[in-house]
């Protein structure tokens, strides 16, 4: 076997060609060298096409490499905490040539997934659950008698932050079956890794000793450098002999061997996007610079995030107050009581969180803000479809969640100028609210031509055919499907409730003088607004035949926002064919 590697799909065509972890056991030193710069390489040009998580993969390019010389999967089973750390374990067990359409759709999912190879267990990307997987995978595997068989746990330290990965660490430390924990150490998640955890593991790089680990129970190795090949299979080796659930501690440097995510300040090119031709503001910053404005108006509102003070767009703020904010690590059911209590001691909470991860803290909402009836305000980004981050990313859910939630009330902003207004409003109540809105550029402000009660009226011909109830930022669409639509003949009213849940009166009002009501939402219909809307028409006692177009209650793939919408017919063309369908006696 020579000294030169490859991967599949590379410019260089030398042998071994890496197809899979087996061809990786007999690698020389020199090799397995070359084969960590390939990785990078393809690391970093793939990426930079498609998007994706880049500087988190660029720090276990080694240490990848070594879990599979030492571990064998999939008979040995590995779990990769978040999984946006799995980018090499994939170039490694047979899809490097994927890579082309990494996150879109029909190819290679940007988190580890089931469908794709038998190497991947778990595709959920939600964060500090990898030692709870490996908890009941151990335990199943000896109470089958299959002892012969390791459990691999691949953890972040910022990981470590949340509170289930403590629940798991108690359980772990009472078990006898191999479990190897492998701490990816590189003291961050996207920020710097929050609180005593992120302390405690400084401690620990400077040769403290087990320190809590071994308090728990478990055996500790290291720490050992992430990007020597040869120390880190040393110790898994180790690791592996012991029997025994153990840490391995392996320090690395996100964004290592690519100098612009090396020296990028904020968190090593975490995420990269891929290039676009789409110009504007987006909505994430449209948020941070109002926040500013509600700073100076409102001595008493404090920020909550967890672990992601860029991403939701709170860097500007934290900066210019840095003592009314609080990255709480990645915890976000702490996040939510913990802002209860704020608010409880007289404080304006904001808490900016994805859609998809306040769904890890539903009973908080609703047994510590909203029984207390308190003034804390949820700011939703990434709500409705996402696109490229796939299933577990989308946030499809949250309007269905925080409708039966008692006292709450739910905005979804159509443009820039109605995310200001409605924050505004949202942190003037005195109870729960919730302003959503969705991943992108915000697009051209879409102009009231009346307003009823809470609800702007957007678009309103002299024929009343339909009612026509968008959700958010899909207003635009429905707009320009009742244009198309007046040129067949068909009377669309377009509404814009501002606050989607509770139903406004007005909304009701409005459906009584039409002949039909079609909600567009970009959540799931079971339990959504349409659903709210229907519900509010029958409490009324108004007879109307409704149509909810919203997502269907299934797992979302990945790939772009505008092809899934258009999918689920949630553009402007598919929303007139639907209106048009539904009207009685339209024939086209």
């Amino acid at each position: 076997m020579t000294d030169t590697t490859t991967l599949p799909g590379a410019v260089r065509s030398p042998a071994p060609r890496i197809t899979g972890p087996a061809d990786l056991r007999g690698l020389s030193r020199g090799a397995l060298d070359e084969l960590a710069r390939e990785l990078r390489a393809r690391l970093v040009e793939a990426v930079g096409r498609t998007g994706g998580h880049l500087g988190s993969n660029l720090g276990v390019v080694e240490l990848t490499v070594a879990l599979h010389r030492v571990f064998r999967s999939p008979h040995d089973r590995v779990v990769f905490d978040t999984g946006h750390q799995s980018y090499v374990h994939k170039m490694l067990t047979g899809r490097a040539d994927g890579f082309a359409d990494l996150r879109r759709e029909g190819g290679l999912s940007g988190y580890p997934s089931r469908a794709e190879s038998p190497h991947d267990l778990v595709e959920n990307s939600h964060a500090s659950t990898a030692l709870s997987y490996a908890d009941g995978l151990a335990r199943a595997a000896r109470l089958r008698g299959e002892h012969d068989r390791h459990v691999v746990a691949v953890v972040g330290d910022g990981a470590l932050t949340g509170g289930m990965a403590w629940e798991a660490l108690n359980n772990l430390g009472g078990l006898d079956h191999p479990v190897v924990v492998v701490l990816n150490d590189n003291g961050r998640s996207y920020a710097p890794t929050a609180g005593a955890v992120g302390r405690h593991l400084a401690t620990l790089r400077a040769g403290g000793g087990g320190g809590v680990f071994a308090a728990f129970g478990l055996a500790y190795l290291g720490p050992v450098d992430g990007h020597d090949v040869a120390r880190v299979e040393e110790a898994l080796a180790a690791a592996k002999a012991l029997g025994r659930p153990v840490v391995v501690h392996c320090v690395t440097e996100k964004g290592k061997g690519h100098p612009p995510a090396e020296n990028d300040p904020v968190d090593h090119l975490h995420a990269v996007s891929a290039p676009s031709a789409s110009r504007g503001p987006g909505w994430t910053s449209v948020f941070g610079r109002h926040l500013l404005v509600l700073a100076d108006r409102h001595p008493d509102l404090v920020c909550l995030t967890a672990a992601m003070p860029h991403p939701t767009g709170l860097t500007a703020f934290a900066e210019a107050f840095p003592d009314r904010v609080l990255d709480t690590g990645i915890a976000e059911q702490h996040t939510v009581t913990c802002a209860a209590g704020l608010a409880m001691g007289g404080l304006r909470p904001v808490v900016a969180v994805y859609s998809t991860f306040l769904t890890r803290a539903a009973d908080q909402v609703l047994m510590d803000v909203a029984l207390h009836r308190l003034p804390v305000t949820f700011v939703l980004d990434r709500a409705g479809v996402t696109g490229e981050d796939g299933p577990s990313h989308h946030g499809a859910w949250d309007l269905a969640l925080l409708r039966g939630v008692p006292g709450m009330r739910v905005a979804a902003p159509r443009d820039g100028a109605r995310l200001r207004e409605l924050l505004d409003e949202a942190v003037a109540d005195d109870g729960p609210t919730a302003v959503r809105f969705p991943k992108g550029v915000v697009g051209a402000d879409v102009a009231a031509v009346d307003r009823l009660g809470r609800v702007d009226v957007l678009h309103r011909p002299s024929r009343r055919d339909v009612l026509l109830v968008t959700v958010g930022g899909l207003a635009s669409d429905g707009v320009a499907a009742a244009v198309a639509l007046a040129g067949e003949g068909i009377g669309v009213t377009v509404c814009d409730p501002r606050w989607v849940t509770p139903v406004d009166p007005a909304v009701v009002a409005l459906a009584a003088e039409h002949r039909v009501v079609v909600c567009v939402e970009d959540g799931v219909r079971g339990g959504g607004v349409g659903e709210a809307v229907a519900g509010a028409l029958r409490e009324a006692g108004l007879s109307r035949r409704i149509r909810v177009l919203g997502l269907p209650g299934d797992f979302l793939p990945h790939g772009s926002r505008a092809d899934i919408l258009r999918m689920h017919d949630l553009d402007a063309a598919g929303i007139a064919r639907t209106v048009a369908r539904f009207l009685p006696g339209w024939t086209s």
